[in-house]
C-alpha cells in the first residue's frame, strides 16, 4: 500500500516538473520571410559573331603599267639553273613577266645597244665598261661572281695540270701543233664573256689561234653547255665557268685541270638600258629587277645556290661589295 502511494506521488511530481519546464521556455520567434528580389532585368543578347574566315592569302602585287621585261643574259646563268630559281621569284614578287634571252655576253650587250632588251645580266667587264661609256647603259650594279676553270680529259695529253694559266695555254698550243689528232681546244667563239676571257689568255700567251685557225683549235659558235658537250665528245680542253660545268658534270667525260688562279675570276653585273638612247625600254622593270637581284634575301639565295646538289655554292653573292673589292679596275 505504501509502495503504491509512493509511485503515484512520484508520477505526479514528474508531471509537474515537465509542465513547469514547458512554461519557462519561450516559443521561438519565427524569422520574417525575406523580401522577394526583383527578377534580373534581361540584357540584350550579344550580337552573333560573323563566321570565322580563312587567313587571307598574300595579295598579288599590283600589275605594273608595262609588265613585260626582256632580260638578255649570258648562257651560264641559264645553263647553271640559277635563272630557273630567280626568275619565278622575281615574277611572283613584282608582277613582271620576264622573257629571258640566254646568249653570250657579247650578243646580250648588242641587244642592249639595239634597244632589244630592257635589262642585261652579263659577265664581260671590259665590254660592259665600253657599253656604259658610250651611253647605252644607265645603271650597272655588281651582283655576284664565280670563277673560270680549265677542263679537259682525265688523261691530260698536253700535261697542263699544275701549271699557271699562261703556261697551260702555251702547253695546249704546243701539244696541239705536234699532234692535233690527240690534243684539241674547243672554243666558244661567240663573243661571250667566256670567249672574251679565253682570247685574253691566248693573247697573254702571245698566241692567236682564233686568227690562225690551227687544226687543233675548234670553234663551236655555241653556248657553254653545248661547248662542254662537244669538248667531252672530242676529248678536248675548254675554258668554262664553274657553275655550268658542275651543273653538267655528270654528263661529261671531263675533269678540272686548272683552277683557283686569281686570273680566273668571273664577275657578273646587271645593267639597265639608258632611256635617253631607247625611250621605250622598260626602265621601271629593269630597276625592279636590279633591286630584286641586290636584295639581301635574293643574295642569300644566290650564295647558297648549288650547295645542296653539288656540295658547293656555284656563285658568290657580291651586292655589298665593289668592283675594287674583287680586284677589278
Amino acid at each position: 500500500m505504501k509502495a503504491n502511494t509512493r509511485n503515484v506521488l512520484f508520477s505526479l511530481l514528474l508531471i509537474l516538473v515537465i509542465g513547469l519546464s514547458a512554461c519557462g521556455t519561450p516559443a521561438a520567434t519565427p524569422l520574417p520571410a525575406p523580401a522577394p528580389t526583383e527578377a534580373p532585368t534581361p540584357t540584350d543578347a550579344p550580337a552573333p559573331t560573323a563566321e570565322p574566315t580563312a587567313v587571307p592569302a598574300t595579295e598579288a602585287p599590283a600589275a605594273p603599267a608595262n609588265p613585260n621585261l626582256i632580260l638578255a643574259t649570258t648562257t651560264s646563268t641559264q645553263d647553271s639553273g640559277l635563272l630557273d630559281v630567280l626568275v619565278p621569284m622575281f615574277e611572283q614578287q613584282s608582277g613582271f613577266k620576264v622573257q629571258t634571252v640566254a646568249v653570250g655576253s657579247g650578243a646580250a650587250i648588242k641587244m642592249g645597244q639595239e634597244g632589244n632588251a630592257d635589262v642585261l645580266l652579263v659577265h664581260s667587264p671590259a665590254a660592259e665598261k665600253v657599253f656604259m661609256t658610250d651611253g647605252w647603259g644607265k645603271d650597272r650594279v655588281l651582283v655576284m661572281h664565280n670563277d673560270f676553270i680549265l677542263v679537259g680529259p682525265a688523261s691530260d695529253p698536253a700535261q697542263i695540270k699544275g701549271k699557271g694559266p699562261k703556261d697551260a695555254f702555251v702547253a695546249i698550243a704546243t701539244a696541239g701543233d705536234a699532234d692535233p689528232a690527240k690534243v684539241l681546244f674547243i672554243a666558244r667563239a661567240d663573243k661571250s664573256g667566256t670567249s672574251t676571257k679565253e682570247l685574253d689568255f691566248w693573247k697573254k700567251a702571245e698566241l692567236d689561234p682564233a686568227g690562225k685557225k690551227p687544226a687543233w683549235y675548234v670553234e663551236t659558235g655555241q653556248g657553254m653547255g653545248a661547248t662542254l658537250t662537244i669538248a667531252s665528245e672530242k676529248g678536248g680542253y675548254t675554258l668554262t665557268d664553274r657553275a655550268t660545268f658542275l651543273a653538267n658534270k655528270d654528263k661529261l667525260q671531263l675533269e678540272i685541270l686548272l683552277e683557283g688562279n686569281n686570273a680566273f675570276l668571273n664577275v657578273y653585273h646587271v645593267i639597265s638600258i639608258d632611256t635617253a638612247k631607247w625611250p621605250k625600254v622598260n626602265y621601271d622593270g629593269a630597276t625592279a629587277f636590279i633591286k630584286f637581284l641586290t636584295d639581301p634575301t635574293t643574295q642569300e639565295v644566290i650564295g647558297k645556290f648549288g650547295l645542296e646538289k653539288y656540295g658547293q655554292a656555284l656563285f658568290v653573292a657580291d651586292a655589298t661589295k665593289t668592283d675594287a673589292d674583287l680586284g677589278l679596275k
